[in-house]
C-alpha cells in the first residue's frame, strides 16, 4: 500500500488506545478513495485497497517512489565522513552502471533481432517451399501452426510467469520515472519474460513491434543494476549501496529507457530525446550528459555486432534485423503542391491517430474483462488473435493479382526456395505478389518494402489500401493481448501504407518521391497516436540518415499532433490513467485553483513525539498503512510543541529491529548513531525491507523508549495551509516528492495540518470531496 492507510484501519477498534491517540491523533492526513470507486479498466471488482493498478490485468498495490534526500542525523555523519576516495568511486560507479546498461541493453537488442529474424526467416522458408509446390493447404497449416506455438508460448510466459511484462511496458516506465513504482513491472522475471516473449511474439506474425517492449527492457537492466541484483536469484553487489534509493535509480532508469529506444531503432540520439519528451519526468543536464554516454555505447555495440553478422555467421540475420531506411530521392527544393500534400497527410494522420486511441482505449477495456478470468482465457484470447493474423496474413494476398518482376532488381526477383521481399506465392515465373511482399516478411522488411524509393509501381493502388486496412485493424485488436508487444512498428506500418498510396495518387502533380511519402505518412501517423515531436523528428531521421527531410518531418509531426490533441490524449497517456496509475500531470487542473491545501488533508494524523514509546510506534505501525509520519517535539524537550521533521515507516522498522531502547524517556542520539550506519536504512530491493510482524518484542520493550531525532529527516518539504492546490501541485510533482507536509499559518495552533501525498492530488479524491467542483473548467 502507499503512504496512506487502508480502509480495513479505519474499522479497528481504538478503544483501550485513548491515551494514545489523544496525545498522538491531531489535525487531518490522507483519506482512502472512496470505496465505492470502480478500479481501472476491470469492472467487476470494487476498489477496496488504498492504492491498486492493473497490470498484466492482475489487481496490484503501489508505493509511490520518495527522490527527496532525506536529511536526517545519520546521513548527515555520513557525508561528513566520506573521504574523496569514497566520493570518487560513487561517481565511477555511476559512469561505471552507464556504461553497463548501454553494453548489456545494446547485446540483448541484437539478440532480440537476431532471434526474431532466425525463428521468423525459418517460418517463412517453410512457408514459402511448401507454396512453390504448390501446396497450399499444407502451406497455411505450416504457416498458422508456427504461429500459433510461437504465440502459445509468449502468452504462456506473460500469463504464468510475469504478467506485468504484457503490452509495450513504456506507460509502466513512464509512471515510474513519473514517481509511482506498481509491483513487479521492473522485477528480473519481467526482464526475462518480456525479452524471450518479445522475440516469440514479433516471430509470431502478429503486428505488433520489439522497440515499445526494448524501452522496458532497457529499464529492468538499469533497475537490476541499481539495485545491486536480486537476492531472490542470488545476484547480489553489496559495493552497489551507494544506489539503494529512488533518487539515483531513477537516474539510471532513465538512461536504460534511453538505451532501449537507442538499441531498438539504432538511434542513439532519437533515444536521449525521447527520454527526455516522453518518459522521464524530472530531468537536468548532468542526467542529459549521461544518458548520451549510455546511447552512445549502444551505438558502438550494435555497430560491431552487425559487421560480425554480415559475414554469414547469424544464420537468416543480417541488416534487416535493425531497420534502417535508406530515402535517398528526396529533392532539396518543395513546390506548393508539395507542400500542400505533407499537409493533407499531417491532417489524416491526426484524424487516424486520434482514431486509433480512441479503438485502443474500447480493445483494452474489453480484454481485461477477458485477461482477468485466469491464465487460461488470457492464452486462448493470443490464440485467437494469432490465428487471425494468419488468416489475414495468408488469405488476403490472395486478392492481389501479379506483378511483373522490375528489370532491375537488386535481388532475385521472384524469392524462390528462401526468405526474401519479392514473394512469388501463386504467381508464375518471372511475376510476383506485391501484397504477399508485405504480409510474407518480416515487419521490419515489409516497412522497408514500402520506405523504398524509385518504385512508383510497385505496389498497385489497391494492395496500398488493403494492407493499409488490415495493420490497421489488427494493429488495434492485437495490442492488450498477454505478449510483449509495442505500438511503433504497427503505427510505422500503417503510415507508411497509406503515406505511400497518397503519394502513388499524387504523383502527376507531385515531385515528391513514393517512398518518401510513405516515410511523411508514417511519421503523421507517429505524431497521431504518440503525440511526440522531437524525438520522433531526430529517430526518423536516424533511421533514414537523411537531413534533407527535415523541415517536411517538422512539418507534418506538428501538423498531426495538434489536429489529434483536439480529439483525446496520446496512446501512452490514455494507457497510463486506463491502469491506473497516479500520474502527476506536468501542470496542475484548473479547478484546483478553487481550492487550498488545507481542504484536501484528511485525519486522523498520526504523530510521534521525538522520544516515543515503543508500543505506541508499533501500534501506530499496526493501525495504519501510512509511510511517513511527523515528529512533534513537546515538554520537556521544548517549551511548547513544535514539528521536528518526518520519520519513514522503514526507518521505524529498522530502528525498532535494533533495540536500543531506554527505560526512561531520555534522548539517546549518540548511542543510536554509533550503532547505526546510513547503509543501514537505504531503501531495499523488491519485497526485502524489514516487515513489523518479523519483529518480536517482550512485554518490557514495549514499555520502553526510543529516540527518533537520529532518523528524523529535520528539513521536509511543507507549505502552509492557505497555498492553493494547484500551486502546491506544482511543487509536489517538480520536486519528486512523497509527502508534503501542510503547516498552520496562525501561530497558537498544533504544529502541522496534515500531509498532502500523491493521492491527495488525484481527481477522483478531490471531487470526492467536492463533488460539485466542474473538472472541466
Amino acid at each position: 500500500m502507499d503512504e496512506r492507510s487502508g480502509d480495513g484501519a479505519q474499522d479497528i477498534e481504538i478503544e483501550g488506545h485513548k491515551d494514545f491517540l489523544e496525545r498522538n491523533v491531531s489535525g487531518f492526513s490522507e483519506k482512502d478513495w472512496s470505496p465505492s470507486a470502480r478500479e481501472p479498466l476491470l469492472r467487476s471488482r470494487i476498489n477496496n485497497t488504498s492504492q491498486i493498478a492493473i497490470v498484466g490485468a492482475n489487481v496490484c498495490p503501489i508505493e509511490s517512489l520518495d527522490y527527496e534526500i532525506v536529511e536526517n542525523d545519520l546521513f548527515k555523519q555520513d557525508w561528513r565522513s566520506r573521504k574523496k576516495v569514497e566520493i570518487f568511486q560513487y561517481v565511477v560507479l555511476k559512469w561505471t552502471l552507464a556504461f553497463l546498461i548501454g553494453l548489456i541493453t545494446g547485446i540483448v537488442g541484437f539478440f532480440n533481432n537476431l532471434g526474431v529474424e532466425n525463428i521468423a526467416g525459418f517460418k517463412l522458408l517453410i512457408t514459402n517451399n511448401l507454396m512453390v509446390k504448390e501446396k497450399y493447404f499444407q502451406a497455411f497449416a505450416a504457416f498458422a501452426g508456427c504461429n500459433m506455438a510461437l504465440a502459445a508460448c509468449a502468452a504462456a510466459l506473460c500469463a504464468y510467469i510475469a504478467p506485468a511484462a504484457a503490452g509495450s511496458g513504456i506507460p509502466e516506465v513512464k509512471a515510474y520515472l513519473n514517481g509511482v513504482d506498481a509491483h513487479t513491472i521492473l522485477a528480473p522475471s519481467t526482464l526475462l519474460v518480456k525479452i524471450f516473449g518479445s522475440i516469440l511474439g514479433v516471430a509470431a506474425g502478429f503486428v505488433v513491434g520489439k522497440e515499445g517492449p526494448m524501452v522496458h527492457t532497457g529499464a529492468c537492466i538499469a533497475n537490476l543494476l541499481g539495485q545491486g541484483g536480486s537476492r531472490k536469484y542470488h545476484l547480489t553487489w553489496k559495493w552497489l549501496r551507494y544506489f539503494k534509493n529512488d533518487r539515483d535509480r531513477r537516474d539510471l532508469i532513465t538512461c536504460g529507457a534511453a538505451a532501449g529506444v537507442a538499441a531498438a531503432f539504432r538511434a542513439p540520439v532519437g533515444g536521449v530525446l525521447f527520454a527526455l519528451e516522453e518518459a522521464a519526468s524530472w530531468w537536468r543536464s548532468a542526467l542529459l550528459w549521461r544518458t548520451f554516454f549510455t546511447t552512445a555505447v549502444v551505438a558502438v555495440v550494435l555497430r560491431g555486432l552487425i559487421e560480425f553478422c554480415r559475414s554469414g555467421k547469424c544464420g537468416l540475420f543480417g541488416e534487416g534485423g535493425l531497420i534502417m531506411f535508406d530515402v535517398n530521392s528526396s529533392p532539396s527544393n518543395y513546390t506548393t503542391p508539395d507542400l500542400l500534400a505533407v499537409i493533407f497527410l499531417g491532417i489524416i494522420g491526426g484524424v487516424l491517430g486520434s482514431l486509433y486511441n480512441y479503438f485502443v482505449d474500447k480493445v483494452l477495456r474489453t480484454y481485461s474483462i477477458i485477461n482477468e478470468k485466469g491464465p487460461v482465457f488470457k492464452i486462448l484470447l493470443v490464440i485467437t488473435i494469432s490465428l487471425l493474423t494468419s488468416f489475414f496474413s495468408y488469405g488476403l494476398p490472395w486478392l492481389s493479382s501479379c506483378t511483373p518482376c522490375p528489370p532491375h532488381a537488386m535481388e532475385q526477383c521472384p524469392t524462390i526456395g528462401r526468405s526474401g521481399n519479392y514473394k512469388i506465392f501463386q504467381c508464375p515465373p518471372g511475376h510476383y505478389n506485391d501484397l504477399a511482399s508485405l504480409f510474407f516478411n518480416t515487419n521490419d522488411d515489409a516497412i522497408r518494402n514500402l520506405f523504398r524509393s524509385g518504385s512508383t509501381k510497385e505496389f498497385h493502388l489497391a494492395t496500398l489500401i488493403i494492407f493499409f486496412g488490415a495493420m490497421y485493424f489488427l494493429g488495434i485488436v492485437t495490442y492488450g493481448i498477454a505478449i510483449p508487444s509495442g505500438l511503433f512498428i504497427p503505427v510505422i506500418l500503417a503510415g507508411a501504407s497509406y503515406g505511400r498510396l497518397i503519394g502513388t495518387i499524387l504523383g502527376p502533380i507531385s515531385n515528391l518521391d513514393t517512398g518518401l511519402f510513405a516515410l511523411l505518412g508514417a511519421a503523421s501517423f507517429l505524431g497521431g497516436t504518440m503525440r511526440m515531436t522531437v524525438s520522433l523528428c531526430v529517430i526518423l531521421l536516424e533511421l533514414t540518415n537523411d537531413l534533407l527531410m527535415l523541415p517536411l518531418v517538422m512539418l507534418v509531426l506538428l501538423i498531426s499532433k495538434t489536429v489529434a490533441d483536439s480529439f483525446n490524449k496520446g496512446v501512452y497517456d490514455q494507457i497510463v490513467k486506463m491502469k491506473g496509475f497516479p500520474f502527476m500531470e506536468a501542470h496542475a487542473e484548473p479547478y484546483m485553483r478553487n481550492l487550498v491545501a488545507g481542504d484536501v488533508v484528511a485525519g486522523p494524523l498520526i504523530t510521534f513525539s521525538g522520544v516515543e514509546k515503543v508500543e505506541n510506534i508499533v501500534h501506530a505501525l499496526k493501525i495504519t498503512g501510512h509511510n511517513g509520519f511527523p515528529v512533534i517535539d513537546e515538554a520537556p524537550f521544548t517549551d511548547s510543541p513544535e514539528l521536528c521533521g518526518l520519520v519513514l515507516r522503514s526507518h521505524l522498522l529498522v530502528l525498532l529491529r535494533g533495540k536500543k531502547f531506554t527505560k526512561n524517556r531520555v534522548t539517546s542520539g549518540s548511542q543510536i548513531l554509533k550503532r547505526f550506519h546510513a547503509f543501514d536504512f537505504a531503501k531495499a530491493g523488491l519485497g526485502k525491507g524489514v516487515k513489523l510482524e518479523d519483529i518480536e518484542f517482550d512485554a518490557e520493550e514495549m514499555e520502553m523508549y526510543v529516540d527518533l531525532h537520529p532518523i528524523t529527516n529535520t528539513s521536509p518539504y511543507a507549505v502552509v495551509e492557505t497555498m492553493s492546490l494547484a500551486k502546491a501541485a506544482v511543487l509536489f510533482r517538480e520536486l519528486g516528492l512523497r509527502h508534503l507536509l501542510v503547516v498552520p499559518k496562525k501561530p497558537g495552533r498544533h504544529p502541522i495540518v496534515g500531509i498532502l501525498t500523491r493521492h491527495d492530488f488525484m481527481q477522483e479524491h478531490i471531487l470526492g470531496i467536492y463533488p460539485h467542483l466542474n473538472p472541466n473548467k
